[in-house]
């Protein structure tokens, strides 16, 4: 993917998206039920940034070769 300004935005519909900020296409979409909403407090834009942030920072990292995928199967919890 090549280098550009990311943005972290909150659509009309609650969905909060990441974005490259030259365009409207998103890249990823985060939908937070409204008990989780209330669970988080209104802190869920909060916890969406942390969650892209970690996530754009192991992508650079797979892109470099530094982080290397284990050849076993994965548990999503």
């Amino acid at each position: 993917m090549p280098t550009s300004f990311l943005e972290i935005v909150e659509l009309p519909d609650g969905s909060i998206v990441l974005r490259r900020a030259e365009d409207e296409g998103v890249l990823v979409t985060l939908d937070f039920s409204d008990d989780a909403k209330v669970f988080l407090q209104g802190q869920h834009v909060e916890i969406a940034k942390a969650m892209f942030t970690v996530g754009v920072q192991m992508a650079g990292q797979m892109a470099e070769g530094e982080l290397v995928q284990e050849e076993v199967a994965h548990v999503l919890h």
